[in-house]
Order: C-alpha cells, then structure tokens, then sequence
C-alpha cells in the first residue's frame, strides 16, 4: 500500500451570512472561517479545481470566490542573498554557519 500525497489548493469564498458556511465542507476541506469579514479558506484538490470553482460560483449564498496565490509566490531566496545585498564579513560568516 503506497501513501500518495494529493496536490491541493487554497481557495477564499466569500459568503452574504455565516450560517451557510457548513454547508462548504461537501466541496473540501474548511481551514478557518472569518466572523468577522464572512470567508471561508477551503482546501480543495488540484485535479478537481476547476469544476468545484464553478459549482461554488452558482451557489446562492457565496458571494465570490477567489484563488489563492501562495502557489505563485516564489519562497527560496537563497540565490539572491548575495546578488541583492553587499553582505560584511561578520554578515557572510553568520550566513555560512547557519547554512551548514
């Protein structure tokens, strides 16, 4: 038996009143809920996407659904460390140490 980790993704769903909110978790899984500001972060398979998008836009209580962007946003800055910034001598050793 192989363990295989499934590729998901955030998705906001604002929603007119909470109550409804419940009824969210046929499409994926509920990650938190705002009181306050009326969304829902929904994790939602990668291959199923699309067409979960679509059936939360037709429903009546969400008012508009949006993608996460956190896939597009680039999180290893390793390389420009040095290209960017002049690093001092104490900066580069302090670098160094916690690389290793």
């Amino acid at each position: 038996m192989n363990f295989k980790i499934n590729e998901r993704q955030s998705i906001i769903v604002y929603l007119y009143h909470l109550k409804n909110s419940k009824q969210l978790r046929r499409y994926g899984t509920i990650h938190y809920v705002s009181k306050r500001m009326k969304y829902v972060v929904l994790y939602i398979d990668h291959s199923n996407l699309s067409d979960t998008v679509k059936k939360l836009r037709e429903i009546r209580f969400v008012k508009r659904v949006l993608m996460s962007p956190r896939p597009n946003i680039k999180i290893n800055f390793e390389d420009e460390v040095g290209k960017t910034y002049k690093l001092t001598e104490e900066d580069r050793e302090k670098y160094r140490s916690n690389k290793e």
